[in-house]
């Protein structure tokens, strides 16, 4: 919030302006700033979603499921343990046994007891279930051994995946990812509830020029599904490209609209969030984390059968253990976050600068949390950083989260390349990944991560930057705009939420709720008397009372309290001004 090391940028335009020219100035500019200047761009409709025909593997995906249909088949769907995992999965099974799957089971990995992917392990627990065929949505393509052992039982497979492969891929029956490198796919940013969504699209479509619905079974009507893809999307951090955008916007329409599962609707109620004023962020910020606490700290097969449920009574149940989870999962990544920033003072007195990349360890940190752990130490530090916790057997599983300008997952085959055997296994994103090693080797892994990172990003990198969309109007704090901006979007990763700068006089403040502060400010410039909010601050950097003007980097959203409905600026960040 008052990290002196934080620099304030302004976006430019820099390309034609093509777009309508009845288009608000200040819509017209935000569009611009973010690339956009195609009108084409800005559709929201789904008939305007890329065609499926242009995934790498989809006929192939779709014949092994129409047969699998045809001969009553067990289909296992094997799902992961995060959100894109549990929407995946529970939109896959809805939507097989809405096409006559009469017999599709789902299976999850327990993060602590299985791991990640399609291991052997897994694929033995379903085959103990009798699966006649694996199906798995976002994972499997890195599960070589997984799709062996399935093969050696007799099981076919079938991966849909969105992660990067590997230089190898797994022999599996088919393979639906964006990501492979003979995809001609325009879009290689889909979750993998996007990818699930995509299959079942092909699949529906195949079948119905086959006459498999009549009276009999009715055709089902997929754009159902879709508040699951938009909270797995969302949740999962990818970029919002055009093709996601829409995705996301349908969804989102639809519970806005209050067509949406129960176990949304039970989301949205435990986490006091309105449907018809849903935006794209809460999904991220609210419902996102509580679904994510199932895989974190227990099993995430509560978070899809609160997905699959049709009886909101059981959905409010389940929404109910999930938050109870989440306030645990807030408890123990407090205590992390206490004893990592220690070790970052031990690390900047031994050494007269932080490491460029930064590897944390502590043998009590729990393994579902270190990923959380990372993002915030990346955001506090400006580094790419990697957290570890003890897996139990003698092992560390360890979760990074990057930043602009190191490409984590290439940097960790990097040194898999020039240290081979120091990681037992790797993968992920850009920004973000997964890896396991024998605890023995993690200082030889923190020093030479360290290493490396100091070799690939160089000095403006590590600079914390607030980017700011410029300064409002006065006649720019308006509910009017505010509302403009709000249904804008949906804004998200890769298309950022208009943010702004301003200077102003700050003429209260007070402490709420412990770590928010509120304040009330005006323009310097004149305007209207403005209230903002600035969450989870450190108050100890708040500026005191004799502070009289600041400079603000803000959003502009809008508070509403019985019935009332007023202009907010939620704060970014906060400068003093002399």
């Amino acid at each position: 919030m008052l990290n002196k090391e934080v620099e304030l940028r302004r976006r430019e335009v820099q390309i034609a302006d093509n777009l309508p020219a009845d288009l608000p100035p200040l819509l017209k500019r935000l569009y611009l700033q973010r690339g956009v200047c195609d009108p084409a761009d800005l559709e929201r409709g789904a008939k305007n979603l890329l065609p499926f025909q242009a995934l790498t593997g989809i006929d192939k995906a779709v014949a092994l499921l129409h047969q699998a249909l045809l001969d009553g088949r067990r289909i296992m769907v094997v799902g992961d343990f995060d959100a894109d995992g549990a929407t995946s999965t529970a939109l896959t099974v809805l939507a097989l046994r809405s096409m006559g799957g009469g017999n599709v089971q789902y299976l999850v990995p327990n993060r602590f007891e299985d791991g990640y992917g399609l291991s052997p392990e897994v694929v033995e627990q379903a085959r103990t279930r009798g699966a006649e065929m694996i199906l798995t949505v976002d994972n499997g393509i890195s599960s070589h051994a997984g799709v062996e052992y399935a093969h050696q039982h007799g099981i076919p497979v079938l991966v849909t995946d969105h992660h990067l492969p590997g230089e190898t891929l797994p022999d599996a029956d088919a393979i639906v990812n964006p990501n492979l490198n003979d995809c001609a796919f325009p879009s290689r940013s889909l979750a993998g509830v996007g990818v699930a969504f995509y299959l079942m699209m092909a699949l529906r479509a195949h079948l119905r020029s086959l006459n498999w619905f009549g009276e009999a079974r009715a055709e089902p009507n997929l754009a159902g599904l879709l508040d699951l893809v938009a909270l797995g999307t969302v949740a999962d951090v990818v970029p919002l490209d055009v093709n996601n955008r829409i995705l996301v916007w349908q969804g989102l329409s639809r519970i806005r609209a209050g067509k949406c599962r129960p176990g949304i609707r039970a989301l949205l109620e435990i986490a006091n969030r309105e449907a018809r004023q849903l935006v794209a962020s809460d999904l991220g910020f609210a419902l996102g984390p509580r679904l994510n606490a199932a895989g974190r700290l227990d099993d995430m097969s509560v978070g899809v059968a609160l997905l699959l449920t049709d009886d909101l009574s059981q959905a409010r149940m389940l929404a109910s253990e999930l938050d109870a989870l989440n306030q645990t999962r807030k408890e123990i990544e407090q205590g992390m976050q206490s004893e990592a920033l220690a070790l970052c003072q031990k690390l900047e007195r031994e050494q007269t600068d932080l490491p460029l990349g930064l590897a944390f360890y502590h043998p009590e940190w729990h393994q579902g949390v270190v990923g959380i752990l990372a993002s915030r130490l990346k955001e506090r530090f400006h580094r790419p950083v990697i957290a570890f916790a003890p897996a139990g057997d003698g092992t560390l599983k360890g979760s990074g989260r990057s930043i602009a300008g190191l490409h984590l997952r290439d940097a960790l085959e990097r040194l898999d390349t020039l240290y081979p055997g120091m990681m037992l296994k790797f993968g992920g994103h850009a920004m973000a990944a997964g890896l396991s090693l024998e605890e023995a080797r993690y200082d030889e892994f923190q020093q030479r991560f360290a290493e490396l990172v100091g070799e690939w990003l160089k000095g403006e990198a590590l600079q914390g930057i607030i980017w700011s969309d410029g300064a409002l109007h006065p006649s720019d704090f308006s509910l009017q705009t505010a509302e403009m901006l709000r249904e804008a979007g949906p804004w998200g990763q890769a298309f950022p939420e208009p943010a702004f700068d301003g200077k102003f006089k700050l003429l209260q403040q007070r402490l709420v709720g412990e770590r928010h502060l509120k304040v009330m400010v005006e323009p310097l410039d004149g305007g209207p008397l403005i209230d903002g909010i600035a969450f989870n601050v450190d108050t100890t950097l708040w500026p005191d009372s004799s502070v009289r003007h600041v400079e603000l980097a803000f959003k502009l959203d809008i508070n509403e309290y019985r019935g009332n409905r007023t202009v907010q600026l939620i704060i970014d960040h906060l400068w003093p001004l002399g």
